[in-house]
């Protein structure tokens, strides 16, 4: 299964600029998601992060991991019609810097899911070398009609 932005943004409620996932390459089931994002030079964070010696932030990267871990939860019919939050981060490493220019792959291999909680290991790699790793535990709530109206409307999956 491939996804696109436009099927990726009817899952996830992140829009623009803070949408960090352009596609998902591959989905196994309730297990497995890996998804990319092309980092371009002219993204809003490289002036400030840093002048000169531009380097997509950390926190983005990880951001991008659990964004894609979140388009996983939500292909899940459980989980329909609900959004999925930060709950705890683990042993998060940064190995190695990305750049503009960059294909970051993001992957999310799910440990266990209970209810509304569940954990991931995530791992992000450019040209195969993981530059970020790490245990993303995420809690999935009701997406209540005053969420549905903060998130322009749309962010979870409806039945058609």
């Amino acid at each position: 299964m491939e996804l696109d932005r436009e099927a990726i943004e009817k899952l996830i409620p992140h829009r623009p600029p803070f949408l960090f996932v352009d596609r998902i390459i591959q989905v196994e089931e309730n297990l497995r998601i890996v998804g990319i994002k092309d980092v371009r030079g002219d993204e809003w964070f490289f002036p400030g992060h840093f002048p000169g010696a531009p380097l997509m932030p950390g926190v983005l990267v990880i951001e991008a991991i659990a964004q894609t871990a979140a388009c996983l939860t939500s292909l899940n019919p459980a989980y329909r019609g609900r959004f999925v939050y930060f709950a705890a981060l683990n042993d998060v490493r940064f190995r190695h810097p990305v750049l503009p220019g960059d294909r970051l792959v993001m992957e999310a291999q799910v440990r266990w899911t209970r209810g509304r909680h569940g954990r991931v290991m995530g791992k992000a790699t450019v040209n195969g070398k993981v530059v970020a790793e790490g245990e993303l535990t995420f809690a999935i709530s009701e997406a209540t009609d005053e969420l549905r109206r903060a998130a322009g409307g749309s962010g979870a999956p409806r039945d058609k």
